[in-house]
């Protein structure tokens, strides 16, 4: 992406085996029952060095880091930090340690301050008062020495997603932390917030701290990283120094295969068969208007993107879209109908698939099993359901195989619960519900955030193998890339509005950039 402009690593940081390092992983092996998901892994870590842990989803990496932070144990192996051994450690033995761990999933309670946040847990329940003066001071020289800049008495529910970021990272700092596990620190940001984000890192890496980043983007890694292990099936199958590899080479060795993403090619989109006509959306509690006098279409045999920083709209329009919110004011349309109360079932009946932007809380039922949630969008249909009522069991294992096979579903079998599976299996069961429906309208929101190489690629031919089926595609996504690459066309979402829409073959991210900051004119009251 070009906004990525960061400076590779210095040469006086320490590396390789010059110096002794301040983590040594030596043969950690971890099972869940049959599956080995660590594999006689081993691995060091520098101080002031940002290594990059890349590998498929399901590979082993998060499950790597939650035994270093003390969330799992392993079955064999052993970690060094410090000189010490860690042992039978819990999270808190490993922040004491020095070692702390941003998850992918923010851990902040919205109702309390940016300052309330960081010292949750970090104080005596016996002591009989907070000492909130002292930590505000201290976190204040903190956010000084790091370049960390937010309004400590903001309530967390009032910063944006990259300011939530940096209270994450302000957490583990506030703890001493010397070695920061940071897993998908990028997922959720824009490309400003990643270019800040890499440069406080660099920052906090010269004055010492040691850094692990868990991350499917590559051209990030390159940009950020001092070194690379990569993990396939458990077992570390690479290690080398960032600046002797490149990004195909990264891919090959994360899915043992070449791996190239497909490209939309041009044809004539056919009929209008999704649309929003002046359509407004009023918060119900503040009545505010969070969507404003939307007009969009989506064509047969094209894919339309939406671009826009989190928060700018792109949400709600995908819960007006899959039935969740009725607009106040204005039209839906779909295959020609306007549809007054639209509900997930009859969107679903009349032929729109929903992939979700969050896979967990909407895409599945975690503790059900693969096969029950192939089910969900079948309720009642032939010939799983005879007469719309009985359960054919048999038929439905039988069909959820088949999907499973087809769509490279990687699990047990299909008695499994979805819960265990990794995110891009996960997400592969989603698309294989719905695009083995034929839909004629696709809503994908997110489609391919948290994939790794290997698992985009899948995706991006589904989508686009849907695309020349005839099916018209509304791609929600904040991966500019991905974006650029899918589209027909594109709109740009700022502050609930929508711009009118662009070809999408010779768009820039900068000039996406632009426009997601608002520079567009049309309905912008």
């Amino acid at each position: 992406m070009e906004s990525l402009s960061v400076n590779p690593a210095s040469a006086d940081i320490a590396s390789g085996d010059s110096v002794a390092p301040i983590l040594s992983i030596s043969g950690i092996t971890k099972r869940f029952g049959s599956l080995a998901a660590n594999q006689n892994i081993s691995l060091s870590l520098h101080t002031g060095e940002i290594v990059a842990l890349l590998g498929e989803n399901g590979a082993g990496k998060t499950t790597l880091m939650n035994i270093l932070f003390g969330h799992y144990r392993a079955d064999s192996g052993t970690i060094e930090a410090f000189g010490e051994p860690l042992e039978q450690h819990s999270p808190e033995d490993a922040l004491k340690r020095g070692i702390g761990m941003v998850h992918q999933h923010f851990t902040l309670a919205d109702n309390l301050s940016v300052l309330d946040n960081i010292m949750l847990g970090t104080e005596s329940l016996w002591q009989p008062f907070s000492r909130r003066s002292v930590a505000r001071k201290r976190l204040q020289q903190i956010m000084q020495d790091a370049g960390l800049n937010v309004n400590i008495d903001s309530p967390v529910r009032d910063l944006t997603v990259g300011e939530r970021q940096r209270v994450e990272i302000l957490k583990a700092l506030y703890r001493n932390v010397r070695i920061l596990i940071l897993d998908e620190p990028t997922a959720v940001l824009t490309p400003q917030e990643v270019d800040d984000l890499f440069v406080l890192l660099r920052s906090m890496a010269s004055r010492g701290l040691a850094i692990i980043i868990i991350s499917h983007k590559l051209h990030e890694v390159l940009a950020i990283s001092d070194r690379v292990v990569v993990l396939r099936g458990g077992e570390v199958v690479g290690n080398a120094e960032t600046a002797t590899v490149d990004r195909n080479q990264l891919a090959e060795m994360i899915v043992g295969r070449a791996v190239e993403r497909p490209c939309v090619e041009a044809r004539p989109a056919g009929e209008e068969i999704l649309a929003l006509r002046a359509v407004t959306v009023r918060d119900r509690a503040t009545h505010r208007i969070i969507l404003s006098n939307i007009d969009l279409q989506v064509r047969s045999h094209e894919i339309v993107g939406v671009a826009g920083v989190s928060g700018n709209g792109q949400a709600v329009l995908a819960s007006v879209l899959s039935g969740l919110c009725t607009p106040d004011e204005g039209e839906f349309l779909l295959q020609g109908e306007t549809l007054k109360k639209p509900s997930p079932r009859l969107l679903t009946s009349k032929g729109l698939a929903r992939i979700p932007e969050d896979r967990h809380t909407d895409g599945v039922v975690s503790e059900m099993s693969l096969w029950e949630n192939l089910l969900l969008d079948e309720l009642g249909q032939e010939p799983v359901w005879r007469m719309g009522m009985v359960l054919d069991r048999r038929t439905a294992r039988q069909q959820a195989c088949q999907l499973i096979d087809e769509y490279d579903v990687r699990c047990h079998n299909e008695e499994q619960p979805v819960g265990l599976l990794s995110g891009g299996n996960m997400q592969k069961l989603i698309l294989a519900r719905n695009l083995a429906r034929d839909p004629d309208v696709i809503l994908a929101n997110q489609p391919t955030r948290g994939l790794d190489e290997g698992a985009i690629a899948t995706v991006h031919s589904l989508l686009i193998d849907a695309r020349n089926r005839g099916a018209g595609i509304l791609l929600i996504t904040e991966d500019l890339d991905e974006l650029l690459r899918l589209s027909d066309r594109v709109v740009v979402m700022h502050d609930g509005h929508m711009s009118e829409s662009l070809p999408g073959a010779g768009l820039t991210p900068r000039e996406l950039g632009l426009r997601m900051s608002g520079a567009f004119d049309n309905n912008a009251t």
